[in-house]
């Protein structure tokens, strides 16, 4: 069986679960350099039985699946993942698996955006080390307002450190309820108020067909002068274009980043250039434990399918298909 662990970019997978034990003859190959290109990504592939990939890094669409014969087995880490053709694992018969996270990342990151943006503390660092010191005036975060599109568990969780630092809270999402908001001490406003009032706006919500483009031109000029937006969540969410706009005009006073249409950031990228963004590159769920927690239930999942009894299966289904690859299918 031969094992592929994709976009291992810090180089730590094959130190962060016991890749011994999956069964005797089982080859794994970890790949840190990332691959766009559909075709190179077939080529690379096309050997492996079973494919890991971390969150969204590498889309899975049926288009490339389609020429992968040997896969029998797909992995992402987390409990779903919409990069995956779902439907088209499950008509080419393959079992599509999660893995567990762990932790608070994302909520903990979301914060040290906002903090971040408030305090300039990337250009303060910056600057520092080139000569300069004390060359900006942050503001604080009592008394502010912050805007939550989106309420469920990491919204929540948001909403709970800005109330500790005596912020106001409103959200909003399509489903949003005022009993929802109660609950999580924030108040549910319009979406255009939401924009037009906030001082931090922060995106919560999932990615989806629903979601996809939800803050575009018409929103993001609503958005004071003084504020900023913050999304830690999906980059198609937001229309980019209209993102940069409103930052190279300072129409905003600024935006911190964890998350872009294209990922890792082209070189050349206008956001790279624009000194009021601070960019992680989507580091929200990139911890120690979550890390750990990933790897190891990838090897649970595997040793569960070389056993014949998978576990933790997105598209259960296929498990009853006539298409089935793998050791249910001998």
């Amino acid at each position: 069986m031969k094992v592929a662990i994709l976009d291992d970019y810090q180089g730590i997978a094959s130190g962060m679960a016991d890749w011994d034990s999956l069964p005797d003859g089982t080859e794994v190959e970890f790949f840190r350099d990332h691959l766009a290109d559909e075709d190179a990504l077939a080529e690379r592939l096309r050997d492996f039985d079973v494919v890991m990939g971390m969150r969204e890094r590498t889309p899975f669409p049926g288009s490339l699946l389609v020429r992968l014969p040997n896969l029998k087995h797909l992995i992402t880490t987390g409990g779903g993942n919409a990069s995956f053709d779902i439907p088209a694992a499950t008509e080419m018969g393959i079992v599509v698996s999660g893995a567990p996270g762990f932790g608070e990342g994302p909520t903990e990151l979301t914060w040290g955006l906002i903090i971040g943006v408030a305090r300039q503390i990337h250009l303060e660092d910056q600057r520092t080390r080139e000569g300069s010191w004390g060359t900006t005036v942050g503001v604080g975060l009592k008394g502010k307002t912050i805007g939550l599109l989106g309420l469920g568990h990491i919204g929540s969780l948001v909403a709970r450190v800005a109330n500790a630092f005596e912020m106001n809270v409103t959200a909003w999402s399509q489903n949003l309820t005022p009993e929802r908001a109660a609950e999580c001490s924030a108040t549910l406003v319009g979406k255009d108020a939401l924009f037009r009032d906030s001082d931090f706006v922060s995106v919560h919500l999932r990615l989806s067909d629903r979601t996809r483009g939800l803050v575009g031109a018409r929103e993001l000029a609503l958005m004071k002068p003084t504020a900023y937006f913050i999304n830690i969540s999906r980059g198609p969410i937001v229309d980019e274009e209209a993102l940069i706009d409103v930052l190279e005009r300072g129409a905003i006073a600024g935006a911190g980043l964890d998350v872009m249409d294209v990922e890792p950031l082209p070189t050349g990228h206008p956001f790279l250039g624009l000194p009021n963004t601070l960019i992680t590159p989507h580091l929200g769920y990139v911890t120690e434990e979550s890390y750990e927690a990933f790897y190891s239930g990838v090897v649970e999942d595997i040793r569960a399918f070389a056993a014949g009894e998978p576990i933790r299966v997105i598209n259960s289904e296929v498990l009853e298909s006539p298409q089935l690859r793998g050791p249910l299918n001998r």
